[in-house]
């Protein structure tokens, strides 16, 4: 029981560090980059870029005027935490890749509801263009975010079927319960 209470501690660690992360990276770009303004530091290919995202991730719905967009986004935020940090309470007894891509999002998801809950939007910075394509800007938690949802389906996709998992049963157990 100890183990798992380590494992438990270790995942809400890495969800703390995603929000440390998140925190003063936004902190520094707000305090050294003037908003919409931009370093190139790959040319062509990546900018620090100072945006403000008032909708959801990837710029989403910001362009929305209702007056309940923040609102309705703070109630999914805190609808997504408790379901991630249930699961994650549930599958944190091991090392998994479940319980690390759980934890990746539950700091994500924090650090992204913290900008919204004080500031009404969130700051935004990683900004990638390749070609004539360029991505909306993100930040740290949207990165931990998404790598640890893909995580997850990484994990889907790889499971065995349960009947691979179950031990196979012997002939002599069922003749004995019989």
């Amino acid at each position: 029981m100890a183990d798992s209470h380590g494992m438990r501690k270790f995942h809400f660690l890495i969800a703390v560090l995603v929000v440390a992360l998140d925190r003063l990276s936004k902190y520094l770009v707000a305090q050294k980059i003037i908003l919409h303004d931009s370093i190139n530091v790959l040319p062509g290919f990546f900018h620090l870029t100072h945006v403000e995202n008032r909708g959801a991730a990837f710029g989403l719905f910001s362009d929305s005027p209702s007056e309940w967009k923040i609102a309705v986004l703070i109630l999914f935020s805190l609808v997504a935490l408790v379901v991630v940090s249930t699961l994650l309470w549930k599958n944190s007894h091991v090392m998994s890749t479940t319980g690390f891509g759980l934890a990746l999002i539950l700091g994500g998801a924090v650090g992204n509801l913290w900008d919204r809950l004080l500031d009404g939007h969130v700051v935004d910075f990683l900004d990638f263009s390749v070609g004539g394509y360029h991505w909306p800007a993100f930040n740290v938690a949207d990165s931990a975010i998404v790598i640890g949802a893909l995580l997850l389906v990484a994990e889907i996709l790889v499971a065995k079927p349960l009947d691979e998992k179950k031990p196979a049963s012997r002939p002599e157990t069922a003749k004995r319960s019989a």
